[in-house]
């Protein structure tokens, strides 16, 4: 699809598998498909946008989040996948980047899983495996700022999301991915610890790991400056698609195969 094409879809309401969905493509060159948090909409991902090269940003609120209305039913990690993938069949878009921010990033995990072909990079930024998944304390609601005043379907709509990434785990699949794959984390991240980021890093075969010297909030105009430059730098590169290997769902982590850290200051 031309970029005059996808422009029309800015800032507008979509049908998608049954669901109204608030979606925004904006800028140019090759796409780059944003997956966000818990209870964010799709202006947090703001200062990060103004802060990456060219690009056509592709963002939406999933169900119950921002403008997209609560669905009927608790929509599951992968259903969340399967309407991602939906949304880019609407815009025309066979093949993207994409990255996954905190919840964003277990629906990305499941998309580069279920739908390989439609991932051509994958970056995972302040997110884990879910079940399974290391945790170590929460400042607030998905760890971002103030806690939010919710009406009723916005509450329900973050329970619903929260039970979703509690019942789902891509640790039985992670060895299975094979998009080139960047994993991004917070120092201080008390949402979802390092060690996280570290399992997740290890157990794809094709990932490496980037540590920023921040909390979870990497969305704020500081740390999204930053992940924006580690962003555009991996995404910068060639490509470079290793064969998935065959292994163990539940194989250890090699702890001497661990990728090296870069902190960015």
């Amino acid at each position: 699809m031309s970029n005059a094409a996808l422009e029309a879809y800015d800032a507008s309401i979509l049908w998608v598998r049954g669901h109204r969905v608030h979606i925004r493509v904006q800028g140019h060159g090759d796409p780059l498909l944003l997956l966000n948090g818990l209870t964010r909409s799709l202006e947090s991902w703001d200062p990060f946008v103004r802060a990456l090269g060219e690009r056509t940003i592709v963002s939406f609120d999933a169900p119950g989040v921002g403008q997209s209305p609560l669905p009927l039913l608790p929509l599951s990690i992968a259903q969340l996948a399967e309407l991602a993938a939906a949304m880019l069949d609407e815009v025309g878009l066979d093949r993207v980047d994409v990255l996954g921010f905190s919840h964003g990033g277990a629906v990305a995990q499941q998309l580069a899983f279920q739908y390989p072909s439609r991932v051509l990079r994958l970056v995972l930024v302040a997110t884990s495996c879910g079940a399974g998944a290391t945790l170590s304390g929460w400042d607030s609601l998905d760890g971002l700022g103030v806690l939010p005043k919710f009406d009723r379907s916005q509450a329900k709509s973050a329970i619903w999301r929260t039970m979703a990434i509690s019942a789902w785990s891509s640790i039985p699949f992670l060895g299975a991915i094979a998009a080139p794959t960047l994993v991004v984390c917070g120092l201080k991240d008390r949402v979802a610890p390092i060690a996280n980021s570290r399992a997740l890093a290890g157990r794809i075969p094709n990932a490496s790991l980037t540590v920023l010297p921040e909390g979870h909030d990497l969305q704020q105009p500081e740390p999204a400056a930053a992940l924006a430059h580690v962003v555009d730098t991996f995404l910068g590169g060639a490509v470079v698609v290793a064969p998935a290997p065959v292994v163990s769902p539940l194989r250890p982590i090699d702890s001497t195969n661990t990728h090296p850290q870069r902190r960015w200051r």
